[in-house]
């Protein structure tokens, strides 16, 4: 003899799988963040070594300096956005586009100086 309550019958399955769905928007959020955090990461590494790539070639000029810094940056996956120099001083801002379709939101960018004087 099985007695069942006709009321509550069938609960614990929504309850389950409402759990579910949210669990998996909270880690669906997590990763986004996590992958904004690591283009951001990415476009700090790649402002840093090209400008590094600038100031080592600054006393050739402007020109040759900020093409070997566009070229480290298109190296590592990235997009050089400015470059100025002043003096022997390099100043760049790179891009980086974080994957998937976060990447069509925007970009992640990053400024760094390098030389003598920075």
């Amino acid at each position: 003899m099985t007695r069942r309550c006709s009321g509550e019958s069938g609960v614990a399955a929504v309850l389950v799988l409402a759990l579910a769905g949210v669990l998996t928007l909270v880690g669906a959020g997590s990763a986004s963040l996590a992958a904004v955090a690591v283009a951001r990461q990415r476009a700090a590494a790649v402002a840093d070594l090209s400008a590094l790539a600038a100031a080592e070639r600054a006393l050739q000029g402007p020109a040759v300096a900020c093409a070997r810094a566009g070229r480290v940056a298109q190296l590592a996956g990235a997009r050089l956005r400015s470059c100025t120099l002043t003096g022997d001083v390099a100043d760049v801002v790179a891009e980086v586009r974080p994957p998937g379709r976060l990447g069509q939101l925007g970009v992640a960018s990053a400024r760094a100086r390098a030389g003598p004087g920075a």
